[in-house]
């Protein structure tokens, strides 16, 4: 009998380098373990809106509502499967073709991936703010305040990262999928931590 996959639910902003190597990893995962990743949409302007942050990363912040919002308007019309399928076509365009997510990059991944290119106008509006705020709210109530994105829910556990790369392929994916479930599912474990050396990698 095949196995039912395992639901495996992933927020993700899409301005964010490591959401989007931990999103691929995931996508290799399910190739070796019998998962169905679902895509939900969280915020770090939402997350940092009433924080001291520099300036710099404020300004980074206010750049941030526009995707996010075109991203809940495309998961209401369309549901979180096609949700997936634009963050991947955004996070190629950001994060690999170095684009920004400005008005015409998301009109563009909406375009190619035949979806209205007129919900790239939800960027500019508040219209669908509650929907993203509930999403956010959905997934940082499963971590707590002082983590960032991506945050992953699999069976009951729920953890942030991880942040990881170059990303792990084959085998080295599925041995760190196995790791990440094993320590976050022991009670009272919180953390594991070391200080970045590496800039994200994308390959």
């Amino acid at each position: 009998m095949t196995q039912a996959p395992t639901p495996v639910d992933f927020w993700f902003d899409p301005m964010c380098p490591w959401a989007w190597i931990a999103s691929r990893w995931i996508h290799e995962v399910a190739k070796h373990r019998p998962i169905e990743p679902r895509w939900h949409v969280m915020s770090l302007s939402v997350l940092n809106e009433d924080k001291d942050i520099p300036e710099q990363y404020r300004r980074m912040m206010d750049d941030g509502w526009g995707p996010v919002r075109v991203c809940i308007a495309v998961e209401q019309k369309y549901g979180s499967e096609v949700l997936g399928r634009l963050y991947t076509e955004l996070g190629t365009r950001h994060h690999v073709e170095k684009a920004d997510l400005g008005r015409a990059t998301l009109e563009a991944a909406l375009t190619a991936l035949d979806l209205d290119p007129r919900l790239a106008a939800a960027a500019d509006i508040d219209e669908y703010d509650e929907a993203l705020r509930a999403s956010h709210k959905d997934g940082i109530d499963r971590v707590g305040q002082e983590v960032g994105t991506p945050v992953i829910s699999v069976e009951d556990v729920a953890f942030f990262g991880p942040v990881v790369t170059p990303m792990p392929r084959g085998e080295e994916a599925v041995k760190l999928w196995d790791g990440v479930l094993a320590v976050a599912g022991v009670d009272g474990f919180f953390e594991l931590k070391r200080t970045r050396t590496r800039d994200p990698i994308f390959d």
